[in-house]
C-alpha cells in the first residue's frame, strides 16, 4: 500500500522547487547580488550579512501565519519579539526595526512632489538613500550594522574570494586584482568604483522575483482566479472605507509608462507621523528617532520642523510574516496595530509599553507629539469584529499562496498571475546609475 506524504512535507518540497525555479531565473548581475548578500565575511567580525537581517528563509515564530513564506526581515526579531537587530561587533544594535526588502525595489527614487506638497520615495525608514543601489552602501560600513572601516576594507575582502574575483570581470569587466589591498595611504579610485557595483549588484538581486513574486492570495483574487472569504472581503471593503487604510496603504493597481500593469503596493510612498509611543524596550532606550524630519538636508529646507517625526509608509505585502511593527518595533502583533489605528486617540493612557495594559485600556503618548497625523487614524470606530476582519484581509498579502493556502484554484505550482512585472523605469534606468556615480 503506498503511503501518503504529509501535506507539510509536500508544502516543503514546493518551496524548495520555487525558491530553485527563482535562482535559475536569475541574470548573472544578479547571481553575484545573491552571493554578496548572503556574504557573512564582508562583516568586520565576518559574523553579519545582508540576509542577516533581511533573511531569505522564512522565520519561524509560533502561530506566524504561515510557516513557509520568507518575510525578508531579521528573524530573530520576528521569533523573539525583539524591536532592532543585533550587529557585526558584540553588544552592538540598531535603533529602528529592520524593514522588509520585499517589494522595496517598487519605491521610486527620492523626490519632493511638486503637487502633493510632500516627500516621496527613496529607502529606509528616513529615505536617506535615494535609491536600493543606495540602500546597499549603507549597510557594510554602518558601526552597528555590518561595521566595516572603509569602502577600501570591503572591497580588500571581496578581492580574497575567488569568484569574486571572476563574476566582477564577468559581469563590470571590473579586475578586483588591480587594487591593491588597503592600507593607510589614498584609496585608489577603483575602489569608489567597485564598492558602487558591488551594491548596484546586490540592488539587482533585490529587484528580481525573489523578492517580488506577486503570488499571494490577494494577486490571484485581483486576477479573478480565487475568491476572498466572508471575512477577508469584508476586511478588504473597511480597508478601503470605514478604516481609511487604503489613503496610504493604496489597494489599487497602477500602469507604468509601457501599459504594463503595476498590481497593488499597499503603499504610497510617502511619510507620516502616526503617533507611534516610544519603544522603551529598545536596549538603553534611545531618543526617538526623528525620522524625515532628523536628515540634516531636509532640516535645511524645513525650518518649521514640518517633517520632524515622519517615517516611510511601508508596503503592507508580507505584513503578517514581519513582526514587531513600526519603525521602532513597538507593536508586538498585527492586531495591536490595527487596534492602535482604530482607538489611539479614545482608548485611555499608560505610561509605556512595558505596562500589562498596554493596547488593553490605553496607550502611551506619541514618542513625537509633532506633526502628528490627526486626520485619518486614531478614532476610526470600528468594532471588534471589524478589526479582526481588517487583519483577516492584510494575512491575503502573503507570498507563496500556492504553498499554502489549500486552495483548490490555485494548486502548488500555480504561476503569479503578475509574472515577470519588474519596476517601472525610470525608477533603476543606467542613467541614474551614472548619476549616483558622477555624485559620488
Amino acid at each position: 500500500m503506498q503511503k501518503e506524504i504529509p501535506r507539510f512535507l509536500l508544502m516543503l518540497c514546493f518551496s524548495f522547487a520555487i525558491e530553485a525555479k527563482e535562482t535559475e531565473t536569475l541574470t548573472d548581475e544578479q547571481q553575484l547580488g545573491k552571493l554578496l548578500y548572503e556574504d557573512k565575511n564582508l562583516s568586520l567580525n565576518k559574523n553579519q550579512s545582508c540576509a542577516s537581517c533581511h533573511s531569505l528563509k522564512p522565520a519561524h515564530q509560533q502561530n506566524t501565519f504561515p510557516k513557509l513564506a520568507p518575510g525578508f526581515v531579521d528573524p530573530e526579531n520576528v521569533e523573539k519579539g525583539t524591536a532592532v537587530s543585533s550587529g557585526s561587533l558584540p553588544n552592538k544594535k540598531g535603533f529602528l526595526n529592520a524593514p522588509s526588502v520585499g517589494y522595496a525595489a517598487f519605491s521610486p527614487l527620492f523626490h519632493w512632489d511638486e503637487d502633493e506638497l510632500l516627500y516621496v520615495g527613496g529607502q529606509f525608514w528616513n529615505g536617506r538613500a535615494r535609491n536600493l543601489t543606495e540602500q546597499a552602501k549603507g549597510p557594510f560600513l554602518n558601526p552597528v550594522e555590518m561595521a566595516m572601516p572603509s569602502e577600501w576594507a570591503v572591497v580588500s575582502r571581496l578581492k580574497e574570494n575567488k569568484e569574486y574575483r571572476e563574476l566582477f570581470w564577468q559581469v563590470y569587466s571590473l579586475n578586483l586584482a588591480d587594487v591593491p589591498y588597503i592600507n593607510y595611504t589614498q584609496p585608489p579610485a577603483a575602489v569608489n568604483e567597485i564598492y558602487h557595483h558591488m551594491a548596484k549588484a546586490i540592488s539587482a538581486f533585490e529587484q528580481s522575483p525573489v523578492f517580488n513574486k506577486f503570488n499571494s492570495k490577494f494577486d490571484y483574487v485581483l486576477a479573478g482566479i480565487s475568491k476572498f472569504s466572508e471575512v477577508e472581503a469584508i476586511g478588504f471593503e473597511l480597508f478601503n472605507g470605514k478604516a481609511n487604510c487604503a489613503a496610504c496603504h493604496v489597494s489599487e493597481a497602477s500602469i507604468d509608462e509601457n501599459n504594463n500593469i503595476i498590481p497593488p503596493m499597499f503603499t504610497d510612498f510617502t511619510y507620516d507621523n502616526i503617533g507611534l509611543p516610544r519603544n522603551v524596550k529598545i536596549p538603553n532606550n534611545p531618543e526617538p528617532n526623528s525620522g524625515l524630519g532628523g536628515r540634516s538636508d531636509i532640516v535645511a529646507h524645513d525650518p518649521d520642523g514640518n517633517e520632524i517625526g515622519k517615517h516611510k509608509v511601508m508596503s503592507l505585502r508580507n505584513i503578517a510574516l514581519t513582526p514587531p511593527y513600526g519603525h521602532n518595533g513597538v507593536f508586538a502583533t498585527l492586531e495591536q496595530v490595527v487596534h492602535f489605528y482604530n482607538t489611539r486617540d479614545t482608548l485611555g493612557w499608560v505610561p509605556d509599553n512595558r505596562d500589562s495594559e498596554f493596547s488593553k485600556s490605553g496607550w502611551p503618548t506619541p514618542e513625537i507629539a509633532q506633526n502628528v497625523n490627526h486626520d485619518e487614524l486614531g478614532n476610526l470606530g470600528l468594532t471588534n469584529d471589524e478589526e479582526k476582519a481588517i487583519v483577516a484581509f492584510m494575512k491575503t498579502l502573503t507570498d507563496d499562496y500556492p504553498i499554502w493556502g489549500r486552495d483548490r484554484r490555485v494548486l502548488p505550482g500555480t504561476p503569479s498571475p503578475f509574472h515577470g512585472v519588474k519596476p517601472p523605469a525610470p525608477w533603476f534606468s543606467a542613467l541614474s546609475e551614472k548619476i549616483q556615480l558622477i555624485m559620488n
